[in-house]
């Protein structure tokens, strides 16, 4: 009997960890699994660092809201950050119902786990530079959005490489996006570097000014990585099409 457990233990173990993304690992039924044999997650680049992500269960969440690209219906939840004016607004559209910021506000950094429906969002707080050249501790989060068995992390407005505690807080990560412009967040070999860390299976660019910028960075990808340049803005994505092979996925932001 005990090395029957053993071995069912064995078994058990990678597939726990496919569907769990710490922190929002728990001994709690994942949400996901009433929702239908093979659910899938819509994702849509809407520009600079903002994505629609939209539930098999119809729930809408907007990354680095801003309000500079509105949808309709408004997004039932947004994350933010606070970098630059273009990752946050103070002012948001009333009819959204939850609103995260991803940045320190008091003594404490920003925690966040929030069911809603068949989604949760929680959040790993990193740092920024200040505009003195200085650290602003907890400036950003990267936010985790976990829905139909899918692990996705939004990296906000990271400025530094990931460190172990990092890495075990985020756990496994399916599809990372991630700010590819080079300058204003990290330059390209440690935006590499960061993604290399986290393993995901997809890789989703954002946060670049010119059609150049994303060129030397999915070259800079070739090596490693499929590379799969959309024309449409919006994808679909379940566990089950997942690509096997690690991949660059370019979406025009619409």
């Amino acid at each position: 009997m005990i090395r029957f457990l053993a071995a069912l233990l064995i078994l058990l173990t990678p597939r726990l960890a496919l569907s769990a993304c710490a922190p929002v690992a728990s001994a709690e039924p994942r949400i996901w699994r009433a929702a239908a044999e093979d659910p899938s997650v819509t994702i849509s680049f809407l520009g600079h660092a903002s994505f629609l992500i939209e539930t098999p269960d119809h729930v809408r969440a907007v990354t680095d809201y801003s309000g500079a690209y509105p949808t309709e219906p408004p997004p039932d939840l947004v994350t933010m950050n606070h970098a630059h004016s273009t990752h946050y607004t103070l002012h948001p559209d009333p009819r959204i119902g939850i609103v995260l910021h991803g940045w320190r506000e008091g003594p404490k950094p920003p925690n966040h786990d929030v069911v809603l429906r068949d989604l949760r969002v929680t959040n790993l707080p990193t740092n920024i530079r200040d505009w003195n050249g200085g650290t602003e501790i907890n400036g950003n989060s990267i936010f985790i959005f976990e829905t139909a068995g899918l692990c996705i992390a939004h990296l906000g407005h990271l400025h530094h490489l990931l460190e172990p505690a990092d890495l075990d807080a985020l756990g496994h990560i399916d599809i990372v996006m991630v700010a590819i412009d080079g300058a204003y967040t990290l330059d390209q070999s440690d935006a590499r570097t960061v993604i290399d860390q986290i393993h995901p299976r997809i890789v989703l660019p954002m946060h670049y000014f010119t059609m150049d910028t994303l060129a030397r960075f999915l070259d800079m990808m070739r090596e490693t990585y499929a590379i799969d340049v959309r024309h449409e803005s919006t994808m679909e994505v379940s566990r089950l099409t997942l690509p096997d092979r690690p991949t660059v996925i370019a979406l025009p932001p619409r």
